[in-house]
């Protein structure tokens, strides 16, 4: 079913496991200086970096529904249980429902895909994820004509999630996408990394992966998908619109009004590692730009 989208990038430009697995030990330890994960460089600068262990890796990242320290999420994301596992599907589709993991699975073609990632905080990336393209499951349910929208929440279950106790964020955590920015065969529905399940805290057992956009609207662990003909609320455009628009997608040329986002540090690369020009739509923009013709995408950033 997949499309099989020509890859640009190969094995040789990923970001080290170990170095994925630590990104926010490495990026506090530097002292908020920005540096990004990796995009493009080679495996013999990246193997300078040095390495961690589990333990490291999984005790420093962030979901925000474990908690806001960057330790809470491997100290409190066993708690989430993830089998058995549905995602209901509703709105303006065919065939409304709640599929179950095993049963979507069963019908789709899983690949891997190795992707630029680019984080709004100004650092980057490149991960193998293992997964299959959104526009099948969407298929799968029949979209009807009528949807122009597609909505998104991360599973809520305040019993396993500490940090819904606090109201960091107005819960469930919720993200959007045009219908045709879904249908789009870069939308990966992630499975898995470096041909491993999803750990809890990177969004198991399903995640959206949106290349070139932002990675927050690279919703995790979800659990409900909605057609709908207008356009929905998502959680960091209710937090903050100013900063966090719907679209969000890879512009070096709009400012987050805090920061640059003409540049970012790759991971990888330590403590002195050269900016690298960030490019447009994070790379992807001869794939994606005919999506927005027309549009002013500083107003609609």
């Amino acid at each position: 079913m997949a499309h099989r989208w020509k890859n640009d990038l190969s094995a040789a430009d990923v970001t080290p496991e170990a170095v994925f697995w630590n990104r926010r030990k490495i990026l506090a330890g530097l002292a908020g200086s920005g540096l990004a994960a990796m995009a493009g460089q080679s495996a013999q600068a990246q193997a300078a970096l040095e390495t961690n262990s589990w333990d490291d890796v999984t005790n420093y990242c962030n979901f925000y529904e474990f908690g806001t320290s960057k330790g809470d999420p491997a100290a409190n994301a066993h708690l989430m249980t993830t089998d058995p596992w549905s995602v209901e599907i509703t709105g303006l589709v065919d065939r409304p429902g709640s599929y179950t993991l095993g049963d979507i699975l069963s019908e789709m073609t899983i690949e891997e895909r190795i992707y630029r990632f680019r984080c709004v905080e100004a650092w980057s990336m490149v991960v193998p994820w293992n997964g299959f393209e959104l526009a099948d499951l969407l298929n799968l349910a029949g979209v009807q004509n009528g949807a122009k929208y597609v909505a998104f929440e991360t599973l809520l279950r305040r019993e396993e999630m500490p940090g819904t106790r606090y109201p960091v964020l107005e819960w469930p955590y919720r993200e959007g996408l045009r219908l045709d920015e879904a249908m789009h065969p870069l939308t990966l529905m992630a499975t898995g990394i470096f041909g491993k399940p999803l750990p809890n805290q990177n969004g198991a057992p399903l995640r959206l992966v949106v290349p070139w956009k932002y990675g927050y609207k690279s919703i995790k662990s979800i659990v409900k998908i909605t057609l709908t003909d207008e356009q929905p609320e998502t959680s960091w455009n209710m937090a903050n619109g100013r900063e966090y628009g719907f679209y969000s997608n890879v512009n070096p040329n709009v400012s987050h009004p805090r920061w640059s986002q003409a540049s970012e540090r790759p991971l990888g690369g330590g403590l002195f590692a050269k900016r690298k020009p960030t490019l447009m739509f994070n790379g992807y923009e001869d794939e994606v730009a005919s999506l927005y013709e027309g549009m002013d995408l500083k107003k609609y950033h």
